[in-house]
């Protein structure tokens, strides 16, 4: 699942490199930590 908050970044990314293949697939996105909110602060257990 991707959190709303990566879809501007993820689209912003899509603008700058759709110039070299506008056919292009983003895939494997990670959370690797979070930081704030209500729930607080999260790493996931094999970021480094």
């Amino acid at each position: 699942m991707i959190y709303k908050a990566f879809m501007p970044t993820l689209a912003t990314m899509r603008g700058m490199c759709k110039a070299v293949d506008r056919g292009m697939v983003m895939g494997n996105v990670k959370l690797l930590e979070k930081h704030g909110g209500k729930s607080g602060d999260w790493v996931a257990g094999d970021a480094e």
